[in-house]
């Protein structure tokens, strides 16, 4: 058995609506590490306010899980499949999934939005050689977006993936 059979890395799964949390208790059932991001969230009955937890991310749950893994992640009811990228299931860093936890483990009625990118929209670069400098939104194709990086007195055009990108809040 190879060393990269037995990593387990934390993926995003997609399940049928409304399945987050079976999903979760099956794949926990199964002894596969899961994660479930609920948020608390206030409800008005109508005599009273009840805090309810409900999936941060609709139709999505978190596994740590290593290749040989990934089968029984699949086989499990609610399941529809891993999220890929590139050809392959995405790999979640697990910094990301720790900043979920905490983020959920400290705040409220959390509200989740994709990045919203939009032509001439402005963003910021958050890896790599040109990282914390502001740029402009060119072009938006599938999961890479060109941008105009003029900020350093030059205007550079770059293809930059979008998760190396948060918008702008002015």
């Amino acid at each position: 058995m190879s060393l990269a059979a037995l990593t387990s890395h934390w993926y995003a799964i997609y399940t049928k609506p409304r399945w987050e949390k079976k999903v979760h208790a099956l794949l926990t059932e199964k002894k596969l590490e899961s994660y479930c991001p609920l948020n608390k969230v206030r409800k008005k009955w109508s005599d009273r306010m009840k805090i309810v937890e409900e999936p941060l991310f609709k139709s999505y749950v978190f596994a740590r899980v290593n290749e040989e893994e990934q089968p029984k992640v699949r086989m499990t009811a609610g399941v529809m499949n891993f999220v890929y990228w590139q050809g392959k299931p995405a790999v979640i860093p697990s910094r990301e999934i720790e900043t979920i936890r905490k983020f959920l483990n400290e705040y409220e009625n959390v509200i989740a939005e994709p990045l919203n990118l939009k032509k001439d929209g402005k963003v910021t670069i958050r890896h790599g050689l040109f990282m914390d400098h502001e740029a402009k939104v060119l072009k938006v194709e599938g999961n890479r977006v060109k941008v105009v990086i003029e900020s350093i007195g030059f205007t550079l055009i770059a293809s930059v993936d979008k998760k190396n990108l948060s918008t702008l809040i002015h």
